[in-house]
């Protein structure tokens, strides 16, 4: 047996005894039967709630399902400015014949913002992050899954790694039939460290090597491949099936996840989208002139938003959100709000 801390929380309707107690309960139960705990293996319990509920404690609610043998504590919380409101935490200390990552902490109701990787583990909420070169969506899209817990899929990164694959081979970016031909002779593939996506490409970590100018302006045309897109959706789709997943792309609010729970379209002016491309090149030491950056903006541009399959275009139910003007904490802050708001 070992002793271990499991947190819970729960918002509740009105501050009224009933009210409290009832929520209380069910909190209480929920993370009882979720992580089978025997109650007389309940060491302590820990209460606290928000300053607006006074009615009753918490606590009330442990001898109402039995908990009668242990210590009990129940805290008021300090006021903190746009906390949760009419919100009970709970801390209970077992002792458990488990494994500590098999743990079940519970966040219930509108509790669930507080911790979104808890409350969502592995319900496949999926955000779809979608935009035009350089208006940012890889770099907050990265913030976000390592500031939520989510894992971040960069579905640019897997047309990039194919057409990696082709480039390597002499194999021309243009000539489908010799492209589809050797789609069976490339496997991708990937991993997340700390919610970061690693790709690999028959086994090699190419991360990085994707990340070139000339890499950038044949992706287009290699996404335009009806059998390579294909290929690639099915592992998209799966990985957002079971998984918490933010997803950047062109075209995955509209195609990729269409049932996504929220979608997000980042756009930023064509000035601005060339001068974040060109540091991005200058801190990887790479050589580069402006006019041929923003005119390769331009044209990938063009390529995304006129390709006969699945085109650049903003889902009617995503969120539009100009970045020019913004920094990327600014707008990482505005996307994690909006997500939070839609967790149910």
């Amino acid at each position: 047996m070992n002793i271990y801390s499991i947190r819970g929380a729960i918002t509740i309707e009105e501050n009224t005894k009933e009210n409290i107690v009832i929520n209380t309960e069910m909190l209480l139960n929920e993370i009882i039967e979720k992580n089978n705990i025997n109650k007389e293996n309940i060491i302590n319990i820990v209460f606290s709630t928000t300053n607006d509920i006074t009615k009753a404690y918490p606590a009330i609610a442990t001898r109402n399902i039995g908990i009668t043998d242990c210590a009990i504590m129940c805290l008021q919380e300090m006021y903190v400015e746009e906390s949760l409101p009419m919100c009970i935490r709970v801390m209970i200390t077992v002792n458990l014949d488990v494994k500590k990552q098999d743990l079940k902490h519970i966040y219930l109701k509108e509790a669930k913002k507080l911790r979104p990787d808890i409350a969502l583990k592995g319900s496949g909420f999926a955000v779809a992050v979608d935009g035009p070169a350089g208006s940012g969506k890889s770099t907050v899209s990265k913030i976000i899954s390592k500031e939520l817990s989510f894992i971040y899929v960069d579905t640019g990164a897997m047309f990039r790694t194919i057409t990696l694959y082709c480039l390597q081979n002499n194999i021309n970016c243009n000539n489908t039939e010799e492209i589809v031909k050797n789609l069976q002779n490339i496997n991708v593939s990937l991993s997340f460290e700390n919610g970061i996506q690693q790709i690999y490409l028959n086994d090699e970590n190419v991360t990085e090597k994707i990340r070139t100018q000339e890499i950038s302006k044949n992706a287009s045309i290699i996404a335009q491949i009806p059998d390579v897109r294909e290929k690639l959706l099915n592992m998209q789709r799966e990985i957002a099936n079971n998984n918490n997943v933010i997803m950047d792309g062109r075209d995955i609010g509209t195609n990729v996840l269409p049932n996504a729970n929220v979608k997000i379209y980042l756009d930023a002016d064509i000035d601005e989208r060339a001068k974040r491309r060109c540091e991005e090149l200058s801190l990887k030491n790479e050589k580069f002139e402006y006019e041929q950056v923003r005119q390769g903006i331009i044209d990938r541009d063009n390529l995304d938003k006129n390709r006969k399959i699945a085109p650049l275009k903003k889902a009617n139910d995503a969120i539009t959100i100009n970045t020019t003007n913004l920094s990327i904490s600014e707008v990482s802050e505005m996307i994690i709000k909006i997500i939070k708001e839609n967790i149910k």
